[in-house]
C-alpha cells in the first residue's frame, strides 16, 4: 500500500531525481518551455512552482533558498528579473502542462511543460487587466453619493 507516499520516485535515487529537477527547473527558466514526459512534468511542477513564488519577492534569504534548490546563478538571477516580474500579479499556477502524445522509442507519454505567461497564442485575446475585488450589495451608499454632489455642483452654476 501507498498511504502518505506523494512523491514520485521516476525510478531513480533521491541525489540523482534532486539534480535532474533542478537541472529541468534551469532549462524550464532559461528556455520558457520544454518537453519531457508527463511525469517528470508533473514532478517539475511540483518542484517549480514554490521556487516562482519565492522569487516574487526579492529578498536575500529568497534568493538563498531558490539557489539551495537549483544551483545554477543565471538561472537564479533571470528567475528574479524577468520571470517574477512577469508572474507578479498571479497568485499561482505558473505552468502548464500539455499532453503531446506518445513518443517514438518507448512509447512514453510526453507533455510540454511552459511558464503560462510567456505564450503568446494563449494570452493573445486576452488583455492584461487586473481582477478587480468583488464588492458587496451593502456598499452601495458610496455610488449614491456621487449623483449627489454632481447636482449640488450644478446648482452653484445656476
Amino acid at each position: 500500500m501507498r498511504h502518505g507516499k506523494k512523491v514520485n520516485h521516476l525510478g531513480r535515487q533521491t541525489a540523482h531525481r534532486k539534480a535532474m529537477l533542478a537541472n529541468m527547473a534551469c532549462s524550464l527558466i532559461e528556455h520558457k518551455r520544454i518537453n519531457t514526459t508527463v511525469a517528470k512534468a508533473k514532478a517539475l511542477k511540483q518542484f517549480v512552482e514554490p521556487i516562482i513564488t519565492k522569487s516574487k519577492e526579492d529578498t536575500t534569504h529568497n534568493r538563498r533558498i531558490v539557489m539551495s534548490r537549483i544551483r545554477q546563478k543565471d538561472a537564479v538571477i533571470e528567475l528574479f528579473r524577468d520571470v517574477a516580474v512577469k508572474v507578479g500579479d498571479r497568485p499561482g499556477g505558473y505552468t502548464r502542462i500539455i499532453k503531446l502524445g506518445s513518443r517514438l522509442g518507448d512509447a512514453a507519454d510526453m507533455a510540454m511543460i511552459e511558464l503560462v505567461d510567456y505564450n503568446e497564442l494563449y494570452n493573445a485575446g486576452k488583455a492584461t487587466k487586473k481582477k478587480s475585488t468583488r464588492r458587496s450589495r451593502r456598499g452601495s451608499s458610496k455610488p449614491a453619493a456621487a449623483p449627489a454632489k454632481a447636482t449640488e455642483a450644478k446648482k452653484e452654476e445656476e
